[in-house]
């Protein structure tokens, strides 16, 4: 999943990279707002990548006796900021600049460029959105997109299809604002479209602080996996009940499960040691996700 998700995130990186850099040309040369919103959009598009990958580093450091269950919440951390990154600088700057033209609208000059550029973004952005697509579809497996996007416990693929998704948005938006303009004579077209592209940016900026929060909080394992563990336990003859099956999230491929067991009235302390270690054993292996395990041996709660 790591893999797949980086290369994600390298093609996102360089297509915005190269997108943003003409649309600040076009930006300069038109006088255009809409495509200098899209400029700042791509720019903010290139950084958050930049920071994805860097969260991805650093959740693969190692445990030490300062993280003793390692760094894998970093990539929440990092995708947490994405969030605030493009809601405050995308979606901020791009509203502003687009009132500020509203009140003091400019004519665009040479706007065949701005059509240019726009095509050829929506090209490149959208061979960037249909890989990430993809990647997310063969990642989500039977679920629903919305049902994946809430279950997920790699952000990283999903932010990316996020961003994405508000760049192609953006870019016909973009498009709408300039065509309109040029066509009707009106120069508040172009500064209203720098205002629907910053809420475009804000939505996705909400919407992905939200799905992330629970994640860098500390969110639970998916219920099938909760329940599996619960019936491999009980399944064990020593054991009389299944008390609690407590599970968290530490990184995307790193589960923590706490386990409240009551055992058989009479069972041996070996006993109880040979049914962890089996226990143990057999859950990391249907889950390799599925990092460290702690049993506690409790009386049945009511």
């Amino acid at each position: 999943m790591a893999s797949r998700s980086k290369k994600v995130i390298f093609a996102a990186l360089i297509g915005n990279a190269l997108i943003s850099i003409t649309k600040f040309i076009a930006a300069f040369l038109t006088g255009s707002s809409a495509m200098l919103s899209e400029g700042i959009h791509s720019i903010v598009d290139t950084g958050n990548q930049g920071l994805l990958l860097y969260g991805i580093a650093r959740a693969k450091r190692p445990a030490d006796e300062n993280f003793p269950f390692g760094h894998g919440k970093e990539i929440y951390f990092w995708s947490f900021i994405v969030a605030i990154l493009i809601f405050a600088l995308g979606g901020g700057i791009s509203i502003y600049e687009g009132i500020k033209h509203l009140s003091h609208p400019e004519p665009i000059e040479n706007p065949l460029i701005n059509y240019i550029v726009l095509g050829l973004a929506m090209v490149f952005e959208g061979a960037a959105w249909l890989f990430a697509f993809r990647t997310f579809s063969r990642a989500k497996g039977k679920w629903g997109y919305v049902e994946a996007i809430q279950r997920a416990k790699d952000p990283s693929i999903f932010v990316v299809l996020f961003e994405d998704s508000a760049a192609m948005l953006g870019l016909m938006v973009a498009f709408a604002g300039v065509a309109l303009t040029q066509l009707t004579g009106n120069l508040l077209f172009d500064g209203l479209a720098s205002v629907i592209i910053g809420l475009i940016l804000v939505g996705t900026a909400v919407w992905l602080a939200y799905e992330t929060k629970g994640l860098l909080i500390g969110e639970s394992a998916n219920r099938a996996i909760v329940e599996s563990i619960r019936t491999m336990v009980g399944a064990q003859t020593s054991v009389e009940h299944v008390n609690e099956v407590l599970t968290m999230h530490m990184g995307p491929d790193f589960i923590l499960v706490n386990l409240s067991v009551d055992f058989v009235d009479r069972t041996t302390a070996d006993k109880v040691e040979s049914v962890i270690h089996e226990v143990d054993k057999s859950i990391k292996q249907q889950f390799p996700q599925v990092k460290r395990i702690f049993i506690e041996a409790e009386k049945r709660t009511q």
